[in-house]
């Protein structure tokens, strides 16, 4: 399973040490890039249920999301350059324990606002684990086989999008919205001690040693790269779509089409087998066919399921299931464009691979604040505002990949 690292990415110490840890190693980089789905996937099914309990309308409680968006997307521009400086281990521990501190604050808050605030805190923490994990790839592997390596993550932290309203959607059953967040808190300290048992990516010789402002501001040398802004554009839409889904499907199911916590939990679990199905074919097809030719396909196909959702979510044609399949098919696109876009972005500048990483994430999230917030703005009490917002992000996707490949002999659409 896993290859030779990558040469130039870790300490000559670490490097065997990896090599023997293997399936260890990635269980711990897949928990890692977990922390972004399950500190929202675990308490959707629970939203109404907030909502009820603290007097708050559905849109109100929409903008948890888009709080913890806020500070999930702002953070990363942080940690990264954060990391390439100082190695990857010890910014995840920092982020972890302000993850855990934020956790216990949603578990103890009386009110949505509060709830957005701590919000806030866990997303700055967990934002460490999702974008930095991302570096630990690049530091262990190169080319197609980082491409793998990703594909082969995210098929394995699928699961935590699969089990999140699963498994909270039971904790509702026998308990209350709070107790979500206490189990939260449970996973930030188990992961914080599974993090010291993997030695440190990033070698002390490959650090760079600039000033963490001069790092910051560095970030306009990488956006006039078209390639690496192309990547950005279409992982960046895409997660619009993506949080879209996140934020309209539990009033979508369970409110307006009268489904069940425990059955949601199901429904929004068939996406994330699409996705891990995906991300499998990807991991095998993309040494054959190439990152960006899987990439245009998977944004023509985000774009075409899409519309079809957003028809649907118009018309009311297919009832649940007219939301079901079109929401399926968008989301298995998550296989061929996410790990793609996201590994050829770091291939440009692996000499910054956080800063990369980071500006990638922020773009991804900072697209999925907007998503959320439209969702939660233009509420009506049926899917239609989820479907048209999708559709505008699957487009978003396709088109941009498209224009800005135009400027980069890198790509071919």
């Amino acid at each position: 399973m896993f290859a030779k690292a990558a040469t130039t990415g870790m300490t000559p110490e670490a490097r065997p040490e990896m090599a023997r840890q293997g399936w260890h190693t990635l269980a711990i980089l897949a928990a890692l890039m977990g922390f972004a789905s399950i500190s929202t996937d675990l308490y959707l099914p629970a939203m109404p249920a907030m909502a009820r309990a603290l007097g708050a309308s559905a849109g109100s409680v929409e903008w948890t999301i888009s709080g913890y968006l806020i500070g999930f997307s702002v953070g990363q521009l942080l940690w990264g350059p954060i990391s390439d400086r100082y190695g990857r281990r010890l910014p995840v521990a920092a982020g972890l324990v302000l993850f855990v501190i934020g956790s216990a604050g949603c578990a103890l808050a009386g009110s949505v606002p509060a709830i957005i605030l701590w919000r806030i805190v866990q997303a700055l923490g967990a934002c460490a684990s999702v974008v930095l994990a991302r570096a630990m790839v690049r530091d262990l592997y190169a080319g197609a086989r980082a491409a793998q390596m990703m594909s082969t993550l995210m098929t394995v932290m699928a699961i935590a999008p699969l089990l999140g309203p699963l498994v909270g959607g039971q904790i509702l059953a026998v308990s209350d919205w709070r107790t979500i967040f206490w189990v939260l808190v449970a996973v930030g300290m188990a992961t914080l001690a599974a993090l010291f048992t993997m030695p440190e990516t990033l070698a002390v010789d490959r650090r760079r040693v600039e000033p963490l402002w001069r790092a910051v501001f560095g970030y306009g040398t990488l956006l006039r790269d078209p390639a690496i802004l192309a990547y950005i554009a279409a992982g960046g839409f895409f997660y619009g779509g993506m949080f879209a889904f996140i934020a309209g499907s539990p009033f979508a199911y369970v409110t307006y089409h009268h489904v069940s916590p425990q059955a949601y939990g199901l429904l929004f679990g068939l996406s994330v087998v699409g996705i891990m199905g995906a991300n499998l074919v990807n991991a095998r097809l993309v040494a054959r066919f190439g990152a960006d030719s899987l990439l245009r396909s998977g944004t023509l196909g985000a774009a075409a399921a899409g519309l079809l959702l957003a028809v649907s979510a118009r018309t009311g044609w297919g009832g649940l299931w007219g939301l079901v399949l079109p929401l399926f098919a968008f989301a298995s696109a998550t296989g061929f464009i996410v790990a793609n876009s996201i590994v050829n972005a770091l291939a440009r500048r692996p000499d910054r691979a956080g800063a990369v990483s980071a500006l990638v994430g922020a773009a991804q999230y900072g697209a999925g604040i907007a998503s959320s917030a439209l969702v939660g703005a233009f509420a009506d009490g049926t899917p239609w505002p989820m479907g048209w917002v999708i559709a505008a992000a699957g487009l978003g996707s396709a088109f941009s990949f498209w224009a800005l490949s135009r400027r980069s002999p890198r790509i071919s659409f």
